[in-house]
């Protein structure tokens, strides 16, 4: 398969580029096996020889000393991996390099492949997340993705702006796909299914640049408005939380998550509570109707829901459940789950604006973690924005 050991000398440039997006990778033995997994010598070579922004092959040529004839298959091959990212524009194809998350990570496990060892790789990708890469996914104060309420449960008083109704982002993306949860595709390979019953093909949508991309390299396939907004009504009766990119503008997939499976959900179980951004609404249980009945506690996706606390029951009977305010998303996935009616969605007491465009976010996340000198803000700036120019299609 042409993969290497992952030694230091090889792979430390390799980590040294990755760690100038603002989710990096930290080092650890695990992270150099699967990198040393899924990228050959020559791949990790001309990966770590990428700018930041966008390049084409004459770029390319420059910055890795390899001729055309010779790094054009390189490139082709990491594009069918998903460790590049290849755009074709105005006659002239763009490269590239993927972050490892959310990035070529997912990817791995977006189609079914026999060219790697996907079984090692969904056990060393979950222990590498749990055990070292926590901290640094939801490490800043603004998060990398947000939660999508359920439209039909928020309240009627209630505003709410375009980005926050997953089926108006869909439709202003002009284009989707639909392709494997990777999340579940990995936890597949570790010999365990999704206890909500959720599907692993077709569940997780990616939009505008991002679905060309996956479509034309075979990790997702290119679906109608409909059928998009067809996922979406599938995700709901899954009890489903949808998960996007933090932005306003052009977020790039809707992902739909499960308690059991998910990476994200796993952080906020872990402790992160913040990990990822929160809709704009509250879940709250109404203890007169509540019955105790546990069905919310399984339909929420953080385990947000539980015995209410500081109180003296008299009776087994008279118990009756709570909502954990700082680690519910919002997202509503547990309102139909009670037969009682005793949940329901209020105005959470604070609510964050989403960073505009993706560059914007990088930006702000680079510098809460003090990784953005000032003196190198406006040429951070320019190569963001020349990185996504392609992707607003």
């Amino acid at each position: 398969m042409g993969h290497h050991l992952g030694t230091k000398d090889s792979l430390v440039p390799l980590i040294d580029r990755l760690n100038k997006y603002p989710i990096g990778l930290v080092d650890s033995n695990k992270l150099r096996e699967i990198l040393g997994l899924l990228f050959d010598e020559r791949e990790a070579f001309v990966a770590s020889r990428f700018p930041l922004e966008e390049a084409t092959l004459v770029e390319l040529v420059r910055a890795t000393g390899l001729v055309a004839a010779e790094l054009s298959p390189v490139l082709e091959t990491m594009a069918e991996k998903g460790l590049v990212m290849d755009m074709p524009y105005a006659g002239t194809t763009y490269y590239l390099l993927m972050p490892g998350l959310i990035g070529f990570f997912e990817f791995t496990f977006m189609k079914h492949r026999a060219d790697l060892p996907v079984e090692r790789l969904a056990t060393l990708m979950h222990e590498y997340l749990q055990e070292s890469q926590a901290s640094e996914f939801f490490g800043s104060k603004t998060q990398l993705t947000r939660t999508l309420a359920y439209e039909e449960h928020i309240p009627v008083t209630s505003e709410i702006a375009t980005y926050e109704r997953a089926r108006e982002i869909i439709r202003e993306a002009g284009i989707g796909a639909a392709g494997i949860c990777y999340c579940r595709h990995k936890k597949e390979h570790q010999g365990k299914t999704c206890a909500k019953g959720a599907p692993m093909e077709g569940i997780c949508i990616s939009l505008g640049s991002a679905a060309k991309f996956l479509s034309r390299r075979g990790f997702a396939e290119l679906k109608t408005e409909a059928e998009l907004l067809e996922i979406i009504d599938r995700a709901r009766d899954l009890r489903l939380t949808h998960v996007t990119d933090n932005i306003r503008e052009k977020p790039s997939f809707i992902c739909n998550c499960c308690r059991c499976c998910c990476e994200l959900m796993a952080g906020v179980q872990m402790g992160y509570h913040e990990g990822i951004a929160k809709t704009g609404f509250l879940a709250v249980i109404d203890p007169e109707r509540c019955d105790y009945c546990g069905a919310c506690f399984a339909a929420c996706n953080v385990k947000a829901i539980g015995l209410a606390k500081g109180h003296s029951f008299a009776t087994p009977q008279d118990r009756f459940a709570a909502v954990q305010e700082p680690v519910c998303l919002g997202c509503g996935a547990c309102i139909s789950a009670c037969e009682k009616g005793a949940l329901r969605l209020v105005p959470a007491a604070n609510r964050t604006l989403p960073p505009n465009k993706k560059r914007d976010l990088f930006l702000q996340i680079l510098r809460e973690k003090k990784r953005l000198r000032p003196f190198v803000t406006s040429r951070i700036k320019k190569q963001l924005r020349r990185a996504l120019t392609l992707g607003r299609g």
